[in-house]
């Protein structure tokens, strides 16, 4: 292929984070060759990703979380570590690379969570961001004390406030409240430290937090709702969005509705860094990337299948739909109405409007990724396919996905990042300490205190 060049994108940088989950992103990446045979509760295998991603010179690696032992972990490598625990470990372990963990605002409390974050905020040297999530699977709720889970409505009612109380914690202390003067006696100027004495819907907070403001003041602020909800609480509060799409077409309207929405909101369109997930089957040449991946689609179940696709739709039974039967928008609640992940939910009844595919079809390309873009290609396709999201204003980066863990990220490392460094896309050396600077983010001011 004929070099490309792009002077005139230089400045704008691709940014790339790993999400890393289990031993691939594919439902049955876990049986293939290429996966680690190290098991999930072994910090080194995912100390060896984090420094991986950081050789590749990522902005962060990314951990999600489940309050639940899935119905298909007969069939899927399940029970990984707890992400803010490991992220204590993983942050001793690397000097660069952001790291990122999903906490429930449905199911803890916003001091808990405040002070587990600023603590990793410190622990890190700047590095921490927190991903908001409300928790839609069913099964959490009684795992902890909830005879139901909260629906949806009131999921963001709740995290709409518990993030408030988190930031007003993470303010409730100056820069310079600590003096740490042994000669004087003076250790902390109380007049720099401030109880925040919240009392609204949900939750009352006294306050203040019982250690200093952190590093980047906040952990960075990640999100991952699509949904009418979810993208408003995006542009209120998120600096960078997770997000699903399987078009292109999709994600430009996204970017383009949630840029501005933050501007409405009163923020700038770069506060907020985009990154859809992306899932690459990659092999030397576009026909090993396809064999891949369809040797990955014969290794699933269509169990495990079913049992997902259910609990995108709040729990809704799709076992008596034939499997070779075209599908139609019909056969799937409507997804405004699931108290589950609607943004997920609609991503899928409109792939099957658009292709009309059989069940066993939908569940095949599902189960690369669960709705997010899956590709198929070698390394210089992987490569055209990130820069042109990007510059056709449908990315700012991705959520790189892989779907067998560590084969295909390293792959992903040893020829796509050379591929995109050689056109001036992706640093080859961090200029950032912290997981704002790799972003671009600014620092947020505290109000309550004179600079």
């Amino acid at each position: 292929m004929a070099e490309r060049t792009h002077s005139t994108l230089m400045s704008r940088p691709i940014h790339l984070n790993l999400f890393i989950h289990g031993r691939g992103h594919h439902e049955a990446g876990w049986r293939h060759p290429g996966a680690t045979r190290k098991a999930l509760t072994d910090i080194s295998y995912f100390a060896d990703l984090a420094r991986r991603a950081e050789a590749g010179r990522f902005d962060s690696i990314f951990f999600a979380d489940a309050l639940e032992l899935g119905a298909g972990a007969r069939h899927v490598a399940s029970g990984a570590l707890e992400p803010i625990t490991a992220l204590a470990a993983l942050a001793r372990e690397t000097t660069h690379i952001g790291l990122i963990a999903t906490a429930s605002t449905t199911y803890t409390e916003p001091y808990n969570l405040a002070r587990q974050f600023a603590s990793l905020d410190h622990i890190s040297g700047g590095r921490v961001g927190w991903n908001i999530v409300t928790s839609w699977v069913g099964g959490a709720g009684p795992n902890f004390g909830y005879e139901r889970t909260p629906e949806h409505s009131e999921r963001y009612a709740r995290a709409e406030e518990f993030v408030q109380v988190v930031k007003a914690l993470w303010d409730s202390w100056a820069d310079d409240a600590i003096i740490d003067n042994a000669a004087t006696g003076r250790f902390l100027d109380p007049e720099r430290v401030r109880r925040i004495d919240w009392q609204g819907d949900f939750y009352r907070v006294a306050g203040p937090l019982n250690l200093p403001r952190s590093p980047q003041g906040w952990p960075v602020l990640v999100q991952a709702g699509s949904s009418p909800t979810g993208k408003a609480f995006a542009a209120r509060h998120a600096e960078a969005v997770f997000t699903a799409h399987l078009t292109k077409a999709s994600a430009i309207d996204f970017y383009a509705e949630l840029k501005q929405a933050a501007v409405v909101a009163g923020r700038r369109e770069n506060d907020i860094v985009i990154l859809p997930g992306l899932s690459a089957a990659i092999g030397s040449t576009d026909a090993q990337g396809q064999a891949l991946l369809e040797e990955l689609n014969d290794l699933t179940d269509i169990d495990v299948g079913l049992s997902r696709l259910s609990n995108r739709f709040g729990g809704h039974d799709f076992s008596a739909l034939a499997l070779d039967q075209p599908l139609s928008r019909d056969d799937f609640p409507d997804p405004s109405t699931v108290q589950a992940a609607q943004s997920r939910a609609a991503v899928i009844t409109d792939l099957v409007a658009r292709e009309r595919p059989t069940l066993r079809t939908l569940l095949r390309q599902l189960a690369g990724a669960r709705g997010h873009f899956t590709l198929a290609g070698s390394p210089e396709r992987i490569a055209d396919e990130i820069e042109d999201w990007v510059e056709s204003r449908a990315a700012d980066g991705f959520n790189v996905m892989p779907p067998v863990l560590p084969a295909q990220f390293d792959i992903f490392v040893d020829h796509v990042v050379p591929i995109l460094q050689k056109r001036g896309r992706l640093r080859r050396e961090y200029e950032a300490d912290t997981l704002r600077g790799h972003y671009g983010l600014a620092r947020p001011l505290n109000p309550h205190f004179a600079a």
